[in-house]
């Protein structure tokens, strides 16, 4: 480099004076300040734009699904009981058959026309079939036979005990089908499998969509028959539906110290809400 231009020249000149500038090394010190200083500009362009997104994001409501379980417990459907049979009436009462009876007279010694008719002493032969008694009374002859006791009646007859069917389906039991692991297992289970975010994938505004669902426990405790007695939309009957048809077997319902069938039915709400 001249002299003359040293004092002039930039400090990068200098020190590449006489090498190959066109390896890089020199464009890149030459460009140094300039790609800071867009760096920076671009760091700030971006951080900007973050937080203008962020603010926007916040402003606008998200809306979001939660699943509450609600009806755990058995619905207690009150079955229809068939009138009960009126009690048979009451066996006539039997009177034991009169029995001719003469009155006991004592023997007295008075005249003939002192004598009343109803203490006139029969013959002997005349009482040979008639009973001796306090009073005079008409009836059968006495020929040895025993009255039968006469039986007290207690005023309360017995209807015939109907025998239960127990292969119908029950829905009021003495013990309840349950899920495996009680009522917190089940609400677990729901709460899981379950998909929380179907309402609003489907375009569900907020609210509470309800379904109510109806299933058969078997004697074995396998699930069959799950129906919705509703539909509030947006996919969730279908899904409460495939939830519990997935799900494991049941410990069956008992009653009267036997297994069997019964109708269990259950309410699942997807609650869509603003966040």
């Amino acid at each position: 480099m001249d002299i003359n231009k040293i004092q002039s020249a930039d400090i990068l000149d200098i020190l590449f004076d006489g090498r190959n500038k066109e390896y890089g090394a020199y464009d890149l010190r030459k460009t140094y300040n300039k790609r800071i200083k867009f760096s920076l500009m671009g760091m700030v362009l971006i951080c900007l734009l973050m937080l203008v997104g962020s603010i926007i994001a916040n402003s606008t409501k998200k809306r979001e699904a939660q699943i509450v379980v609600a009806d755990m417990e058995l619905a207690k459907v009150n079955e229809e009981k068939k009138p009960e049979p009126p009690p048979p009436p009451p066996p006539p009462k039997q009177e034991p058959p009169k029995v001719e009876m003469a009155k006991f007279t004592p023997p007295k010694i008075v005249k003939d026309e002192d004598v009343k008719p109803e203490e006139e002493i029969k013959e002997v032969e005349k009482m040979e079939d008639t009973k001796i008694g306090t009073i005079n009374q008409e009836g059968a002859k006495d020929e040895g036979i025993v009255a039968p006791p006469v039986e007290k009646s207690t005023g309360v007859v017995e209807a015939p005990k109907v025998e239960e069917d127990y292969d119908k389906v029950f829905t009021v039991v003495q013990i309840a089908a349950e899920f495996p692991g009680g009522l917190p297992a089940w609400t677990k289970y729901l709460e899981r499998n379950l998909n929380h975010d179907l309402p609003v994938e489907n375009g569900a505004p907020p609210g509470k969509y309800t379904v109510v669902v109806s299933f058969i426990v078997s004697k074995t405790g396998d699930i069959s028959d799950v129906v919705a007695e509703n539909d509030p939309g947006y996919g969730t009957k279908a899904e409460a539906i495939r939830v519990i048809t997935k799900g494991p077997k049941w410990k069956p319902a008992v009653q009267n110290g036997r297994n069997v069938i019964y109708r269990h039915r259950q309410s699942i709400t997807f609650q869509v809400s603003e966040e």
